[in-house]
């Protein structure tokens, strides 16, 4: 899961190159979990790590450069934008 991770944090700052790298893997981390997490609660069955990679790629592609207007406007993730634990890339 660590090399998945990797993968989709580098993504990500490709794709938002102002974000802060610990701050592109906890968003990693947390689109993960929480699209796991979703599909369990439904009943899904679980379909691997690379199933949760490819959608969260895909969510990366679509909204990867916009993340930190959503965080913004919902206050669940306002934490997301506290730059005192961020590591510069």
């Amino acid at each position: 899961m660590e090399e998945l991770y990797q993968r989709l944090t580098e993504q990500l700052l490709a794709k938002n190159p102002k974000l802060p790298a610990g701050r592109a893997r906890t968003w990693v981390e947390l689109l993960c979990s929480d699209f796991e997490s979703t599909s369990a609660k439904a009943g899904a069955d679980y379909r691997g790590a690379e199933y949760t990679a490819k959608l969260v790629s895909q969510l990366i592609e679509s909204y990867g450069d916009k993340l930190h207007l959503f965080a913004a406007q919902n206050p669940k993730y306002a934490h997301l934008l506290n730059d005192s634990d961020d590591t510069l890339n």
